[in-house]
């Protein structure tokens, strides 16, 4: 049987071989997503047989005690539990840390020396992937250092060869800001060469919402305002922000969940039907609901929107601290971990 998104005009495709590179990977979302993530789609026959992945962090490991790390991390935060030992023996081998500050030109270079090695003992052929898992603070810093070190290129069409970043979000914490730091990366990259991630887009059932709603003809005829009165959009998570003080302090949950994540579920929700299934269609009818959005007035900000800090209390019948509490917030912090707020679409639909 097909996949619903062949079935809708999505096809499977050749992976190009390549070397991810992760920076900040001693961090929280690679433990959790991003090496889940990959075992993953190793297990899944998804990873291009010439595939190898390196670790950039600034604390002091060899290449085995971050695998190990990284082999516990998957038991526990991976979808298929527990790992398979056979599969893994072999991942492993192409897994690897190397240790540099963001900011020593030295560590780029011996990257780049690093992953030629690697190049002529995987065959990725200097295809290059650099997934930016760190405080948006530093993407800037980092592009340069790259692209200063030679690591970052365009493409080669004589060896076919080349380089891409990508960005997780937040993307600036303001309008100004996300220019200041496109402007900043143009000068780094050209636009082909960003990837601008919101993981969230990568959940299964975020992906099917567009079958879901498109492919079915039920649905299609009352996905609409005569039939359904308004919709709820939940995030909610049982732990709290871990180790990940000092980015929450930065960031917040506007910044960090509701301008992006909630803002493509919103989307995917209410867009009309996009011409084809290319990305650009997709994104010009997800624009086109953003534009709708009622602007709020000041009075509207009394009735509509909620702000709020969580406390210390009990989840599953464990004691735990208040965000005040957590490891490196301001204990005056202002930062809210809970947002509410209601918003209204002006269109047909």
């Amino acid at each position: 049987m097909e996949h619903p998104l062949e079935e809708a005009g999505f096809s499977s495709r050749f992976t190009d071989p390549c070397i991810l590179v992760i920076f900040g990977a001693t961090g929280d979302l690679t433990a959790r997503k991003l090496f889940p993530a990959i075992y993953n789609l190793a297990r899944e026959g998804q990873l291009p047989s010439q595939f190898a992945v390196v670790a950039f962090a600034r604390r002091d490991k060899s290449h085995d005690e971050f695998r190990a790390e990284m082999k516990e991390a998957i038991n526990k935060h991976s979808r298929v539990k527990p790992i398979d030992e056979a599969l893994w023996k072999s991942f492993q081998e192409q897994i690897f840390y190397h240790k540099s500050e963001f900011h020593d030109e030295e560590g780029y270079q011996s990257l780049g020396t690093f992953l030629q090695e690697l190049d002529s003992q995987f065959g990725t052929k200097g295809n290059r992937v650099f997934y930016l898992s760190t405080q948006p603070s530093f993407f800037p810093l980092i592009c340069e250092k790259l692209h200063s070190s030679g690591n970052i290129y365009e493409s080669d069409k004589v060896t076919d060869k080349w380089s891409r970043v990508i960005i997780e979000k937040p993307f600036g914490h303001d309008l100004d800001s996300a220019h200041s730091l496109q402007n900043e990366l143009l000068q780094f990259l050209s636009e082909d060469q960003i990837y601008r991630i919101d993981h969230y887009l990568g959940k299964e059932t975020v992906q099917n919402l567009l079958v879901f709603r498109f492919a079915n003809s039920i649905f299609e005829s009352l996905w609409n305002n005569r039939y359904i009165d308004h919709v709820q959009i939940t995030v909610g998570e049982e732990i709290g922000i871990g180790t990940r003080g000092a980015f929450w302090e930065e960031a917040g949950l506007l910044r960090d969940i509701l301008q992006n994540h909630m803002m493509q579920l919103l989307s995917l929700v209410a867009m009309e039907p996009p011409v084809s299934l290319d990305a650009n269609a997709i994104r010009d009818e997800k624009v086109k609901v953003l534009k709708a959005l009622r602007p709020f007035t000041e009075e509207d900000f009394k009735h509509y929107i909620v702000r709020g800090q969580y406390g210390e209390g009990f989840v599953s019948g464990e004691k735990v601290k208040g965000y005040r509490e957590e490891d490196k917030v301001d204990p005056n912090s202002q930062v809210e971990t809970y947002l509410a707020l209601r918003l209204f679409i002006d269109n047909w639909r």
